[in-house]
């Protein structure tokens, strides 16, 4: 994509929007100054096999927050699609009817399926078209999730409800009595900038939406403007993704009980951490353990997102870094990343069950990881991810659907060195592979317990250089690297690699 093509998309989407400010800790955002935000059910998306499953991609309206429809493009019959839920090994055969009035093709984000079913955006097909994929899920449990990847339109369709989990079970998780059934939630979080009637659309800003990525006024969980979900006084699985478009949320509970980190992007730890908090990117996933069985009935919990230092340069090159800062940049009421944003509501109704499933602690032993040897690898590549002058680009280049941009020998591990010259964060994903990280460098040098594990994307602040390594040993063919801030990668910060 040239710079041409670039403006003209930018100025096709940009548009006005009516949004109101709040970044003050656990108070209600206003929908508008005449409609004040009542927090409605959690939406559950129903559960579906992946074998014979049929996803249609349509516009419609949902119910985003109580007694309001909203326009939305959905691939079920809600804000949010479907829950994707297999074994380890079971074979997914999914038709995806294209009902909207654009392209559209998805990609299965953390699998490895073969090129064809990846979701490349050169696959995408028309309004009326189907397209058919047929693949084996050889994949360790976890969760997985799944987007829409049409060139340039990623962020609408994402922003606006085509993306739903894909959870995958297998014996050895299964054994090791984590909450399940009732007791287990998945959580997609996202941002947005609802209109005075509480409407959301995907309107961006030539200027700031396009550079740093658009950022919201309040918080939707699986779809719903804050919503509120009733809990036993048990321990609950909490599955939780970061599904915005450029919002990095510092995840913790309003009581500061700790988090219970499970798994990763890629699947379990090795052994349960207990954290005060985490981070948690686009495109990137958390499975947590949270223990209610303590709390008395009628207690009220939220899940909120901490301030935190914005973590930008600045436009003008010098680090800027401050709680706020950048909070004008996205139009008035705009929260910035680092403001402080209430999630989700959890409410103990309930007393504990005498057979709810799931043991109030965690076991001491997950699943096996295998150590990381920073020294084994065949190739290093470095790559430096750039934002300036209107573009995003990979190695000073911007995305070309045909190009090859690297070749990778089939079975060669290498390490790839991911470097942010650039004033914006950016959540690094590759296809068709996991890897583990190895190392940071620069800005906050260090990696964290939420990085140990599988990852397929990894969060890149300005100034720093994350390094990771990864075994390109599943399937041959052509594949995407991009930064998964979904602004970015629509404008230029994506390349192809093929494994030949």
């Amino acid at each position: 994509m040239d710079r041409r093509d670039f403006l003209r998309s930018a100025a096709l989407s940009a548009g006005a929007f009516a949004v109101v400010r709040d970044t003050t800790m656990f108070r209600r955002t206003a929908l508008s100054a005449t409609r004040p935000h009542v927090p409605g059910p959690l939406y559950i998306p129903p559960t579906v096999s992946p074998d014979g499953l049929v996803l249609t991609a349509r516009a419609s309206t949902g119910e985003i927050a109580p007694g309001v429809r909203s326009p939305i493009l959905t691939l079920g019959d809600g804000p949010i699609a479907p829950t994707i839920r297999a074994r380890a090994g079971e074979r997914a055969r999914i038709t995806l009817r294209n009902a909207l009035d654009e392209p559209t093709i998805l990609h299965w984000h953390g699998l490895r399926p073969p090129e064809k079913d990846d979701g490349h955006p050169r696959l995408a097909i028309a309004p009326g078209a189907e397209y058919a994929y047929d693949f084996t899920l050889d994949e360790p449990a976890g969760t997985y999730w799944y987007h829409p990847h049409p060139h340039m339109r990623t962020a609408a369709q994402v922003h606006l409800g085509m993306a739903g989990f894909f959870v995958i079970t297998d014996r050895d998780e299964q054994a090791l009595g984590l909450p399940d059934g009732d007791h287990e939630l998945c959580l997609a979080l996202q941002d947005k900038r609802p209109d005075a009637n509480g409407h959301i659309a995907y309107n961006v800003t030539m200027g700031h939406d396009m550079m740093e990525g658009l950022l919201g006024s309040a918080a939707y969980v699986n779809g719903v403007r804050q919503p509120s979900v009733e809990v036993d006084a048990a321990p609950y699985r909490v599955r939780v993704l970061g599904a915005g478009s450029a919002r990095i949320f510092r995840l913790a509970l309003s009581n500061a009980q700790p988090l219970t980190l499970l798994g990763t992007d890629g699947g379990l730890l090795d052994a349960p951490v207990s954290l005060p908090h985490l981070d948690l990117s686009t495109g990137e996933r958390a499975d947590l353990l949270l223990d209610f069985s303590a709390l008395a009935v009628g207690t009220r919990v939220m899940l909120v997102s901490l301030p935190f230092d914005a973590p930008y340069r600045g436009m003008g090159g010098g680090m800027g870094m401050g709680r706020g800062r950048m909070g004008g940049m996205g139009g008035a009421g705009v929260i910035p990343n680092g403001g402080a944003m209430e999630l989700l509501e959890f409410v103990v109704t309930r007393a504990a069950r005498s057979r709810a499933r799931g043991r109030a602690t965690s076991p001491e032993r997950l699943v096996p990881l295998p150590p990381v040897d920073a020294r084994r690898f065949d190739t290093t590549r470095t790559f430096r991810f750039r934002s300036a002058m209107m573009q995003h680009t990979i190695n000073d280049t911007m995305f070309d659907m045909e190009r090859i941009d690297v070749r990778v020998p089939f079975g060669a591990t290498e390490r790839w060195t991911f470097v942010n010259d650039g004033p914006f964060p950016h959540p690094v994903h590759m296809h068709a592979v996991r890897f583990r990280v190895l190392g940071r460098a620069g800005g906050r040098n260090q990696l964290f317990p939420w990085e140990r594990g599988w990852k397929d994307t990894v969060l890149v602040y300005p100034g720093e250089s994350v390094s990771v390594v990864a075994t390109f040993d599943r399937h041959r063919g052509r594949f995407l690297m991009h930064c998964h801030n979904l602004e970015h990668e629509d404008h230029g910060m994506m390349l192809n690699f093929a494994v030949v």
